[in-house]
């Protein structure tokens, strides 16, 4: 799940990472990172390679952690609705017209895209915690708008118990401002939808949040979340392209021309995870 939305098609996904960091001194850290991820996107991308870096800076209470994320999703390919005249944008000059997905949504071949960001985390005392946090894009999945996201969350960690297990409580409210796209997502009145954009569309901006508990023993981390947002299913598909969405009512909109989707909807999932460090001078 990204911010309220599966990337995997509500299927179970991998993920590995390796951050080395260095302290400059007990209050300033540098590092960067790499992570791999399985996904099921729309136009068949292999995979999601996220690479990214920053400085972490910390007074007292206060933790700051400013940075840069590119999000890279290689080997996809180009799918467009014929009906929005973006067979241009697909296939090189002399080649075959491309086609759109079954389900007449469009995907770009090449969806990666960065960010930079701010985030903070206060310790208010030895188990409670609050943090807050903003991301910006130019063009958020490659698509030509802009995005902010940004929000809060709290967690509450609980003393362990004899064995080693430490449970804990979380939850985090974002939201997700978005602008307008290109004209490769351009939708008509001829192709359905219900006013004329052919330059693009106006991505729907929403809200996300998640509640959950979970607990950790020695390198393990168990986690068990509700996820939610408050995007419609014809603004789920709008944002996404979701090759497995199907035609539904209230599809049509102003920004969609039929489809639903549901992979924005409310969801429960289970992660486990391991974090080693491998040399404690890096840590």
């Amino acid at each position: 799940m990204f911010r309220g939305v599966t990337q995997s098609a509500h299927q179970p996904s991998v993920a590995a990472y390796f951050e080395p960091r260095y302290n400059i001194n007990k209050d300033l850290q540098l590092y960067a990172g790499l992570v791999g991820a399985s996904i099921s996107f729309p136009n068949r991308a292999a995979g999601e390679i996220d690479i990214y870096g920053g400085i972490r800076p910390t007074f007292g209470a206060l933790a700051f952690d400013f940075g840069a994320w590119y999000y890279w999703y290689p080997g996809g390919d180009c799918f467009s609705a014929v009906a929005n005249g973006n067979t241009v944008n697909c296939a090189p000059a002399g080649a075959a017209a491309v086609t759109a997905l079954p389900n007449a949504n469009a995907i770009k071949a090449d969806l990666s895209f960065w960010e930079i960001y701010g985030k903070v985390n206060y310790t208010v005392n030895d188990n409670f915690g609050l943090g807050g946090y903003v991301y910006y894009s130019n063009s958020v999945l490659n698509s030509g708008a802009d995005g902010v996201f940004f929000g809060g969350s709290a967690k509450y960690t609980f003393a362990a118990f004899a064995n080693g297990v430490q449970p804990y409580i979380s939850g985090d409210v974002g939201y997700w401002k978005l602008g307008t796209t290109d004209s490769f997502y351009g939708c008509t009145i001829a192709a359905g939808c219900l006013a004329n954009n052919p330059r693009g569309i106006p991505l729907p901006s929403y809200t996300t949040w998640s509640a959950g508990f979970g607990w950790t023993w020695k390198v393990f981390t168990v986690d068990l979340r509700y996820t939610d947002t408050d995007l419609s299913k014809s603004e789920c598909n709008a944002f996404t392209g979701d090759h497995t969405a199907r035609p539904g009512a209230g599809g049509v909109t102003a920004i969609n021309a039929g489809n639903v989707s549901n992979w924005c909807g409310s969801r429960f999932v289970a992660r486990l995870s391991a974090d080693l460090t491998v040399n404690s001078n890096l840590k």
